[in-house]
C-alpha cells in the first residue's frame, strides 16, 4: 500500500502546488488564527476519493471532514494540508501527511513536502526513506549542540502546559530553535539529522501519525512529555534523534 500512499499525497500535492500564490476562499475553523481553505478541502477530497475507491472497506480520520468509520482495523490519517497558515501568507512551506494504521499501529507515512517536491515515506521495520534515499537521525548527544524545532498552537494565546515558557527554556539551552510552520515536515526534518529535536503541544493525529513513524524508522524516538508511548490520543510529542530523548524530557518539566 505504501506506493499508493505515496501516488496520492503526491496527486494532493499538485492541488496545493496549483493554488499556491493565487485567490482562494477559506473560512475559520476554532478562532481567527485556525483556517481552512477550499485547497485545503479540495486536496482531502481527492485522497477520500481514493481510499473508498481503492479501499472501500477502510476508515478513515481527516483534518477537515473528520471521521469516516467502515473497518477498525485500518484507519488512514489524514493531513490534507499542514501549514495552512504558511500556505495563505505564501509561504513555501507546507506538506500533505498521511498515515495508515493497522489494529492502532501505525504500519506505513508518507510526508510529501509539496514547494521542495520533496516525499518521505517509511513503512514499519523496513526504514524511512527521502526519495529512495535511506534516513538517519542524527547522533548528536549533547543538548547545548543541538538544533530543535516546536511549534505553537493555534490557542497559544492561552498558553497550554507552559508552552511559551517551554520555548524559553529549551531555546536558552540549544544552539537554536527553529519554528517552519507544518509538524510532519518538522518530524522528517529530526528523520533527517536536519534537527536533532522537535517537541509541541496540542498536536492532533493527523499532525504525528505519518511523521512518528517516519522518524522511529530512522532511529529517533517519539514519546509524550511524560515518557509514554504515543497513540492517537496523546497531544504532547517529543521527538528527537533517541540520544537526547531522556535530557528532553527533564528538560520538559516545569
Amino acid at each position: 500500500m505504501i506506493n499508493d500512499i505515496k501516488y496520492i499525497a503526491m496527486e494532493a500535492g499538485k492541488i496545493i502546488r496549483e493554488g499556491f500564490g493565487k485567490s482562494f476562499s477559506y473560512e475559520y475553523k476554532t478562532n481567527e488564527s485556525n483556517i481552512v481553505t477550499e485547497i485545503d478541502k479540495k486536496a482531502e477530497e481527492i485522497i477520500k476519493e481514493f481510499i473508498i475507491k481503492n479501499y472501500s472497506t477502510h476508515s478513515i480520520l481527516a483534518e477537515e471532514s473528520g471521521e469516516t468509520f467502515n473497518n477498525p482495523e485500518y484507519v488512514w490519517v489524514v493531513d490534507p494540508l499542514d501549514g495552512t497558515t504558511n500556505f495563505t501568507h505564501g509561504l513555501p512551506i507546507f506538506s500533505v501527511s498521511i498515515g495508515l494504521q493497522k489494529n492502532n499501529k501505525t504500519i506505513a507515512g508518507v510526508v510529501y513536502d509539496v514547494m521542495n517536491n520533496t516525499l518521505y515515506s517509511a513503512e514499519i521495520d523496513k526504514g524511512s526513506y527521502c526519495n529512495d534515499i535511506r534516513l538517519q537521525v542524527s547522533p548528536q548527544n549533547r543538548l547545548a549542540h543541538s538544533l530543535a524545532v516546536t511549534g505553537f498552537p493555534y490557542d497559544i494565546a492561552d498558553n497550554p502546559k507552559n508552552a511559551l515558557e517551554l520555548f524559553t527554556k529549551i531555546i536558552k539551552k540549544t544552539r537554536g530553535v527553529r519554528r517552519l510552520g507544518s509538524a510532519a515536515i518538522d518530524f522528517c526534518y529530526v528523520a533527517s539529522g536536519v534537527f536533532d529535536i522537535f517537541w509541541e503541544v496540542h498536536l492532533n493525529p493527523w499532525d504525528f501519525c505519518a511523521g512518528q513513524l517516519i522518524v522511529e524508522e530512522a532511529g529517533g524516538k517519539v514519546t509524550d512529555f511524560k515518557g509514554n508511548q504515543i497513540r492517537l490520543t496523546s497531544s504532547t510529542i517529543l521527538c528527537t534523534n533517541s540520544n537526547l530523548h531522556d535530557t528532553m524530557l527533564k528538560e520538559l518539566i516545569l
